[in-house]
């Protein structure tokens, strides 16, 4: 039973796993329950969205569901309700303001665009969406897409994409190796794409409008041209970044809406998490071990590789990463 005397704790969740056309069967190797030849695409490891896109999530609430302590079986949502900014780490109580994934793309995803600031300011139900990738895996020449390259204007890619010609959409576009251990950064407006064979983690502010451009052939998905033109950034987008050679903790993303920090925990050793009160979502990536709490606010909590964990604001600074036998890899999202 959830009561105003249940303190906050670190709180794990139950991941929402998502069919695609362009999913796979990799995230197995990260603890999901996926199956064999199956086609997920994304496990939403935090969500608290009371709608969703049609042509997304299928227009209906994702709330993610507490898989741990006293809160089991309750949503992140009424977490939220309950301890406000005790886990948000500020005044202001809610919704939660990040959308935490993991996505398989087996095929190519869409080339696409997220709204805007002046699309979502003017269009009622279009939200920004700024996200970033970090690599986790990729097969060999594997590739992402983002951004126009240098030179191409406004015209030039409203042509290629008026004339039916995706290949041309496509090579109008900057395409760069998928390197595991890169993170890229994608503001809202970044034209983009997830190339075949990359697996990455992707944390991201809470929307999933999308206005898709070019769908490599795929028939039966909407396009959103018109939408799309009216939200495209052509500057050049943000390079990719990755931890310092032989270093602990390097700021990967620093956005208006959150920061991303990679932590590499060596055996037998621990990091702390958080100097402030701000609320830190932990995606272990590689490696295992456990989160420790230097007051004694909470038991040390298991940690693996595709384990998420919401660690209340009260908390965070009081809180260490320790590995285990090998080193841990994590990354750190704060609001």
């Amino acid at each position: 039973m959830i009561t105003t005397h249940t303190h906050p704790y670190p709180l794990t969740f139950r991941p929402i796993l998502m069919e695609k056309v362009w999913g796979g069967d990799r995230l197995a190797r990260f603890g999901k329950p996926v199956s064999r030849g199956s086609k997920i695409g994304e496990s939403w490891e935090l969500a608290d969205m009371g709608s969703t896109s049609a042509s997304g999530a299928g227009g209906g609430a994702a709330r993610s569901v507490i898989s741990n302590g006293a809160l089991a079986g309750r949503t992140l949502h009424d977490a939220v309700a309950l301890w406000g900014h005790a886990l948000l780490g500020r005044e202001n109580a809610g919704p939660f303001p990040l959308l935490v994934k993991y996505l398989d793309a087996m095929e190519n995803l869409s080339v696409q665009v997220h709204p805007s600031p002046a699309y979502a300011a003017s269009h009622a139900g279009a939200h920004l969406k700024t996200e970033c990738w970090y690599i986790l895996d990729a097969e060999p020449d594997a590739l992402i897409y983002k951004g126009v390259r240098p030179g191409v204007t406004r015209e030039r890619f409203e042509q290629a994409l008026r004339s039916g010609d995706g290949a041309g959409v496509v090579e109008l576009m900057d395409a760069l190796p998928a390197v595991v251990g890169e993170c890229h950064n994608l503001p809202s407006g970044t034209v983009h794409a997830l190339g075949a064979g990359v697996l990455v983690a992707e944390v991201q502010t809470p929307s999933d409008t999308t206005f898709r451009v070019y769908d490599w052939g795929r028939v039966g998905r909407e396009l959103h041209v018109e939408q799309a033109m009216a939200c495209i950034d052509f500057g050049p987008a943000p390079a990719a970044t990755k931890l310092e050679p032989g270093g602990v903790r390097s700021r990967l993303v620093t956005t208006e809406f959150f920061t991303l920090d990679e932590l590499c925990v060596n055996a037998g050793a621990s990091e702390g998490i958080a100097k402030s009160d701000r609320c830190v979502a932990l995606l272990v990536v590689a490696g295992e071990g456990r989160l420790i709490s230097t007051t004694g606010a909470f038991e040390p909590m298991a940690l693996r590789a595709g384990v998420t964990s919401l660690i209340p604001g009260s908390l965070a600074s009081s809180s260490r990463v320790e590995a285990g036998a090998h080193s841990l890899t994590a990354l750190i999202a704060s609001v």
